[in-house]
């Protein structure tokens, strides 16, 4: 199998496991609050893919880069995921999903500016696609024409959490093509638990669960295994291809989001927003071409 078409199936992979874990994340930072979502499920995520590396008997040898990286590139992701939830518990779960998708154009930018990779013409378009679309799915088009300029609820943070993925993906291979997927995905599951854990502390964040239900906690463990399984796969992809091909692919992870929310959620969109939500999907496909 050539490299090409395994970089597309795990960018597929990656595609369906943030769908999931996004829409879950959606619902459940509506019933119990953004930050407890986040930082249960990232826990059990730390957890899964510890034992992933115990079972696979890993060896530790970690240059001083791929060290000094991990921290920044945990706080970033946190800082991404943090704006993402607070988007999802302002606002309508469609419309935060299509804006996210902004984060393949930060990481294809920072690709392209940084890191020397190039977009062919057919990307570039997708590019110009995907920011079309996140515009006319973010914006509240009632209030603009009755002359009102306003963002849909969650948007502004939803840019925000698009811009720092836009930059871990970058950092993160780096690190993946010195350590590999395996401890470059615990080295950075390890700096987020940590992160999160200090965050709730300098804020007074509460984290205990209470009196939520023990349905919920299974749920949340569970969003937190498909969430890394993810990042581990994306990150295997890193290895063995580029950033400003992989991450586009993932990217479309909107598409299992928006598909979920509709279905279960009943979210409803303009005319106007479902275009655009459209018109960033398919951008996302043209830039993997």
């Amino acid at each position: 199998m050539s490299t090409t078409i395994i970089s597309i199936i795990l960018g597929i992979s990656g595609m369906l496991g943030w769908g999931i874990y996004d829409f879950l994340g959606g619902v459940f930072s509506k019933q119990i609050g953004s930050f407890k979502s986040l930082f249960w499920s990232q826990l059990m995520g730390f957890g899964s893919i510890l034992l992933l590396t115990f079972a696979f008997k890993t060896q530790f040898n970690v240059p001083v880069l791929a060290l000094a990286l991990s921290p920044l590139a945990s706080i970033v992701y946190s800082a991404g995921y943090l704006f993402f939830f607070k988007g999802f518990e302002k606002g309508n779960v469609s419309i935060i999903a299509a804006t996210m998708n902004l984060w393949a154009v930060f990481t294809m930018l920072f690709a392209f500016l940084f890191m020397g990779q190039r977009l062919s013409i057919t990307q570039t378009i997708g590019v110009f696609m995907i920011l079309t679309g996140a515009t006319l799915a973010s914006l509240d088009w009632g209030n603009i024409r009755n002359q009102k300029f306003q963002l849909s609820l969650g948007v502004k943070e939803a840019i925000l959490g698009a811009f720092f993925f836009g930059v871990f993906w970058n950092i993160s291979e780096i690190i993946s093509e010195q350590v590999g997927w395996l401890i470059t995905t615990l080295l950075v599951k390890l700096g987020i638990a940590i992160f999160l854990l200090m965050f709730s502390f300098a804020v007074k964040q509460e984290i205990k669960l209470g009196s939520i239900s023990t349905r919920t906690k299974y749920v949340i463990a569970l969003m937190g295994i498909i969430e890394v399984s993810a990042v581990a796969l994306v990150n295997y992809g890193l290895t063995i291809g580029d950033a400003i091909l992989i991450t586009p692919i993932a990217s479309a992870l909107s598409i299992v989001t928006i598909a979920l929310a509709v279905i279960f959620l009943k979210d409803k969109l303009s005319k106007l927003q479902l275009t655009g939500v459209v018109t960033a999907i398919l951008g996302i496909i043209a830039t993997a071409f």
